[in-house]
């Protein structure tokens, strides 16, 4: 294997499975089947996505962003909303922490990664995991006035 960003990722998860994740973490992410294996990382295209807590328009602009984190969000929705119109699927990704993809990526310290994005087509035997499916009935998460 000769991908930085799979290798990374994948010496945090191991870290995360087998030394942070609580068992309670755990036992909710079984019925998903998630585990610190990561291939998706290097047989579809990804997107680092980063947020600049500080910065501006001109190089060495150091003014504070307000809302970053709810920015990048939107836009990385909206993004994640185009590629599905355009026919291609997307899992995102959040490795904890992300602070190795500023040094892969040749990213400055002013800012931070939100989230990997892998793009591309579903394999033919892809599939969605049961549990990813359940969903609560639209009077549960909504009030309509």
């Amino acid at each position: 294997m000769e991908n930085p960003v799979r290798e990374a990722t994948e010496e945090e998860e191991r870290v995360f499975y087998q030394q942070k994740a609580p068992q309670e973490w755990l036992d909710a992410l079984a019925p998903l089947g998630t585990d610190e294996e990561k291939p998706f990382l290097e047989t579809a295209p990804i997107i680092a996505i980063f947020s600049q807590k500080c910065g501006g328009p001109n190089p060495g602009d150091m003014k504070k962003n307000y809302y970053a984190n709810e920015s990048v969000g939107i836009a990385t929705g909206i993004l994640i909303t185009a590629l599905h119109h355009a026919g291609l699927a997307t899992l995102t990704h959040t490795p904890a922490p992300m602070n190795f993809l500023n040094e892969i990526w040749g990213r400055p310290d002013s800012e931070k990664p939100f989230l990997i994005l892998v793009v591309g087509y579903p394999a033919t035997d892809a599939t969605v995991p049961v549990a990813g499916k359940v969903k609560k009935p639209i009077e549960q998460i909504s009030t309509w006035l």
